[in-house]
């Protein structure tokens, strides 16, 4: 593969990372489902080159910059949620007391995920 071409590939996959974390910013799913296939789909396809030139390297660098603010992103949204799921969930924990008069929690009924109140 020429540098040329690699350089174009590195290209294109910089501008679906910018536009993944867009999608995902948006909370735009469905175009963010699309974005990670292309995206996907360019790095199956990349090869390297003996010689990479500087500006390859130099766009190489940016990638992996952008790439792991997303990777931040979508790894602090998700501990965001985790949390979130942990608190309410204990909100919706109904307290019981127990033969002894001690309090006994029931459990988490699932209500949260089942959309019910």
């Amino acid at each position: 593969m020429a540098a040329r071409e690699l350089y174009s590939q590195l290209q294109q996959l910089h501008e679906l990372i910018l536009k993944e974390r867009e999608c995902a910013k948006a909370f735009d799913m469905e175009s963010l489902t699309l974005v990670t296939r292309a995206k996907e789909e360019l790095l199956f396809s990349l090869e390297g080159v003996e010689e990479a030139t500087d500006e390859v390297r130099a766009l190489a660098e940016t990638i992996r910059t952008e790439n792991r603010r997303n990777a931040y992103l979508f790894w602090s949204t998700l501990r965001f949620v985790r949390e979130s799921m942990t608190f309410l969930n204990g909100q919706v924990t109904q307290t019981a007391y127990g033969a002894g008069g001690s309090m006994v929690n029931t459990g988490s009924s699932g209500m949260v995920l089942a959309g019910r109140a």
